[in-house]
């Protein structure tokens, strides 16, 4: 086994663990990350979208009662019903917008310093709505309608464009559209289900071609440190929501995003920008 390489793996499942239920954008520290170690290949790529399933199954686990009911209740349960119809609409304006644009984003995006000017960019966004007084009209998930999942399908659909944050949009945007803090976070966790789920599912078939048994050590160290990290960052989030707001994460995108700006501006790092 190449230890180097499954210390690469480590190092960006950690990453992914602890920044995709972050508003600080999972997709832009993991090109940064693949950039830095040299790992930004279409093999690369390819692993960095398949480690989120261990990000997906933090989230279901932790949530891994709320699941097993709602399935449970479908067709019989109303809030059950509403839960899944919800996610479902959410979930399109981002499929549907990634299938048409996807390719583009990748070819002009997904690199370095775009991902460095959508940090501060959302970064001030956030500080923006943080200053806003919102006013709660839906205090937890269950209160959603199917107009609230269309709102948050269209505020994630920014997502796409690297850097931006899927969870950091969503949340963000859930609260501007009148949701608790704690239910936009809440819902931001659910609907990464479906999301990351199918992106991962369909990436392994385009890329079916780069798979390969002898990378299964690598895939296996991912996977388990992007669960182990994002299932303690998803309980250390759920706590901290209850008494903080999101600033600290704008001030950390933007001093984030000046170190990436500088860094190149003077050359210190090679970023394969483009």
């Amino acid at each position: 086994m190449d230890i180097i390489l499954l210390l690469k793996a480590l190092i960006l499942g950690v990453v992914e663990g602890l920044t995709e239920f972050l508003p600080i954008s999972s997709t832009g520290h993991l090109i940064l990350a693949g950039d830095l170690l040299n790992f930004n290949d279409d093999r690369g790529k390819l692993f960095e979208i398949v480690i989120q399933s261990g990000a997906i199954l933090a989230v279901v686990w932790e949530y891994r009662a709320r699941l097993a009911a709602t399935f449970a209740g479908l067709g019989k349960v109303r809030e059950a019903n509403r839960l899944v119809l919800n996610l479902f609409i959410a979930f399109l304006p981002l499929a549907v917008l990634g299938l048409a644009f996807g390719k583009a984003i990748k070819a002009h995006l997904f690199a370095p310093l775009p991902v460095a000017t959508a940090f501060i960019v959302g970064a001030f966004v956030i500080l923006w709505a943080e200053r806003k007084n919102h006013r709660v009209r839906v205090e937890t998930v269950d209160e959603m309608t199917p107009l609230d999942a269309v709102k948050m399908g269209i505020a994630q659909a920014f997502a796409l464009i690297p850097g931006t944050s899927r969870s950091g949009s969503t949340i963000i945007g859930g609260m501007l559209f009148g949701l608790s803090r704690k239910a936009a976070t809440e819902f931001s966790f659910f609907l990464a289900i479906p999301t990351l789920g199918v992106a991962t599912v369909y990436q392994v078939y385009k890329e079916r071609a780069l798979l390969n048994a002898d990378d299964l050590g690598m895939w296996i160290v991912g996977f388990i440190s992007a669960f182990v990290s994002a299932f303690l960052c998803v309980r250390w989030l759920l706590r901290y929501i209850s008494s903080h707001d999101f600033v600290p994460f704008a001030w950390y995108r933007i001093a984030f995003g000046i170190v990436v700006l500088a860094t190149w501006h003077f050359g210190l790092v090679e970023w394969t920008a483009h």
